[in-house]
């Protein structure tokens, strides 16, 4: 039997331990992430059994709020339609895939989706729980780990037309 260890960036394991990637950073310099090494500029972390990264807990202060337990939620993937268009005509590269686990979402450029996943299309009815009124996404279950993979090059943070949603919300405040 062959066990393959799987490793994710910084920016994936807080994701998965949901906490800041510089809080993250913290605790790679303390030393408290088992098995973390460094390639080139970059931390790379194992991931035990259940899909996590390990984290040696303190010694002082409360107990760590980071998420120690499976997903439950399904991972909801959108391909920004807008953001596509935007960066072909201004000559930018801003993340165009969003990743919505539960109520947390990020961005990022690329996926790989380790595990089975289904596309699902619904032209009369829209995903506005989920997805804000989309009507094709990718559906990928909890137990099934979406690995986010950033351009060196690209502009990171949520891509111009969810910047001006948020804007739009702000104003009707």
């Amino acid at each position: 039997m062959v066990i393959t260890v799987s490793y994710v960036s910084t920016t994936e394991a807080a994701f998965l331990l949901n906490i800041s990637t510089g809080r993250l950073r913290l605790l790679l310099n303390q030393k408290r992430v088992i098995g973390a090494n460094k390639v080139g500029r970059r931390w790379m972390m194992p991931l035990n059994a259940r899909g996590m990264p390990e984290i040696i807990p303190g010694t002082r202060g409360p107990e760590g709020t980071w998420n120690k337990n499976n997903r439950t939620a399904n991972t909801f993937v959108h391909v920004l339609r807008k953001t596509i268009d935007y960066n072909r005509e201004n000559g930018t590269s801003h993340p165009a895939v969003a990743v919505k686990v539960g109520d947390k979402k990020d961005y990022c450029h690329a996926l790989k989706i380790h595990g089975p996943c289904q596309i699902v299309y619904q032209p009369h009815q829209p995903n506005r729980s989920q997805a804000g009124g989309a009507r094709l996404w990718i559906e990928v279950e909890p137990q099934h780990i979406v690995e986010r993979v950033y351009f060196s090059g690209g502009d990171y943070g949520p891509p111009p037309e969810v910047v001006q949603q948020r804007a739009r919300f702000e104003k009707k405040k």
